[in-house]
């Protein structure tokens, strides 16, 4: 991994190198790369379904590379009812223990839609090679606040995939979001969910020149917290000042029980290759990968000084 790593950040990839150039400590320790190289290896691994073997492969992989950084690793098996039955899925969740109460939750999904040959590349990879870039840094960082961070199964919505049947249009998550569901669900019945200030989703951020709108069903606070770290790193053309209803996402789970969250999310490829097998290792850009990365490395001592 350290070889490869090394060989796509010197070689492939030298816009990488100009964005460490550009961003100070401590995001500059992000390493997009290595946030790349874990996407290559989940599109390697195929489709990804819940329930189905690919996904098994990638939740293997996601828990022993957090192990490999010294992250404490919790798996959370729950069975969910789709419209294909029941179906065991599973969360992965890491939780790096502060000095008080408060809980900040970064979190992503690794499943993939259930189309036949789809690899979701950006779109279920690209935020898990960053949240695993994240980890890194922060199981060797001493946190003075709670930080989790997880990886949802299940958010895509299951059966045969159509427009209608998305949250997007019908507001309705009955068939998707299950893994982000079924966390706040516990957090809410541990009593944890009242800790957490707040929840950033990260969710198909790896397109070439991505451009991040701001989610209009998003927590307005949030969302300005996050814009103004990255206007502070000086990516505005990525993170714009623009409105935009991205819909039922892995956040709402989470804002409809009271918490603070945000989605980040490039939304604009969905007349391009979102759903469709063309969502290839090709449409993701390790550039986007360091940016988004460098700009939620940053946001965790901004949170530390605003929740002391």
């Amino acid at each position: 991994m350290k070889r490869a790593a090394a060989l796509l950040a010197t070689i492939a990839f030298p816009a990488v190198s100009w964005c460490f150039a550009h961003l100070q400590a401590p995001a500059a320790s992000f390493d997009a790369a290595r946030a790349y190289e874990h996407v290559r290896h989940l599109v390697e691994i195929g489709p990804r379904p819940p329930a189905s073997d690919g996904i098994h492969r990638a939740q293997e992989y996601i828990i022993g590379q957090l192990k490999s950084y010294g992250c404490p690793v919790e798996e959370h098996d729950f069975h969910a009812s789709t419209v294909l039955g029941s179906l065991l899925m599973q969360n992965i969740v890491v939780k790096l223990h502060g000095a008080g109460s408060g809980i900040i939750l970064y979190t992503t999904h690794y499943d993939t839609v259930r189309i036949p040959n789809f690899v979701g590349a950006d779109d279920g990879g690209s935020g898990t090679g960053t949240m695993l870039e994240l980890a890194r840094l922060w199981c060797a960082r001493k946190n003075s606040l709670n930080v989790w961070i997880a990886f949802f199964d299940g958010e895509e919505a299951q059966g045969n995939w159509t427009d209608a049947g998305s949250v997007r249009w019908n507001n309705d998550a009955s068939n998707n979001t299950f893994g982000s569901r079924e966390m706040a669900a516990q957090m809410a019945l541990s009593g944890e969910l009242k800790h957490v200030k707040a929840m950033i989703l990260a969710d198909m951020i790896g397109p070439k020149n991505a451009r991040i709108t701001r989610d209009t069903g998003s927590t307005r606070w949030l969302t300005d917290f996050i814009w103004e770290t990255a206007a502070q790193l000086g990516y505005q053309n990525t993170f714009v000042n623009k409105d935009y209803p991205v819909g039922g996402d892995d956040h709402f789970s989470f804002i409809r029980r009271g918490v603070a969250g945000c989605d980040l999310i490039d939304f604009s490829v969905r007349d391009t290759y979102w759903h469709t097998t063309q969502d290839t290792l090709d449409k993701v850009d390790p550039q986007s990968l360091a940016i988004v990365g460098q700009v939620l490395a940053a946001t965790l001592p901004r949170f530390e000084k605003k929740f002391p």
